[in-house]
């Protein structure tokens, strides 16, 4: 296969797999969800979902959220950890959002990118699941299988993403970086990993990589 006929091959398995595409995140509007993002980082999104009900119970707005101090905050979303920097992120950009955006979450990645504690890959996944404008945000698992299908030199998560727009229509963007995570979950992780369940790594895959495999399964 040549790389174009690798990268349709993976839109077509995917949408096979995965036709309607779940969000990992609980939330209900943009505001939600761009809390929910920012404290999944370095966690699990299954304890994320544990915690902002508890926490959106007190404020799943802005205007209520800064009603509660930093440490009322820290000490709701203290299991997903990093909660002092998060608290202060979750504190400060609401701030922000009620004095300078009418308490609304603005639409561009630049705009959330300057709001305290979010990075590139939050604004990203906000735009892409809130808005509808299409972006790719790259998650381990998106930089990991992209390495893994030989679609990426997998250097860094800005060349992943570079990589993923260039080889994928923008049209589908926004379904693929989800349908890309729930793939790597279930067929394609970093631990435990089982080649013969994953057909597309088994397909197209790198090398290298297969080659790896093979050969750590074999001093087993």
């Amino acid at each position: 296969m040549n790389k174009q006929e690798k990268v349709e091959f993976v839109i077509n398995t995917l949408k096979q797999l995965y036709p309607n595409i779940p969000v990992p995140l609980d939330h209900k509007d943009p505001y939600t969800l761009l809390i929910a993002v920012l404290l999944s980082a370095q966690s699990t999104d299954k304890k994320v979902n544990e915690i902002t009900p508890q926490l959106f119970a007190y404020a799943d707005n802005p205007y209520d959220m800064v009603r509660l101090s930093v440490e009322q905050i820290r000490e709701i979303i203290k299991p997903v950890g990093l909660s002092p920097m998060k608290a202060k992120g979750i504190y400060g950009l609401s701030k922000i959002l009620i004095d300078e955006y009418h308490g609304k979450v603005p639409k561009s990645i630049e705009a959330l990118e300057k709001l305290p504690a979010v990075g590139h890959k939050t604004a990203s996944v906000v735009v892409a699941q809130a808005f509808g404008i299409p972006a790719f945000p790259v998650d381990t698992h998106i930089h990991r299988l992209m390495y893994r299908w030989n679609l990426s030199t997998g250097k860094n998560v800005v060349q992943t993403e570079r990589d993923a727009k260039r080889l994928f229509p923008k049209s589908l963007w926004n379904d693929l970086h989800l349908q890309i995570i729930w793939y790597g979950r279930e067929y394609s992780p970093a631990r435990g990993w089982n080649l013969e369940k994953d057909i597309i790594t088994k397909t197209i895959g790198r090398k290298s990589v297969i080659q790896a495999y093979y050969k750590k399964s074999s001093k087993k």
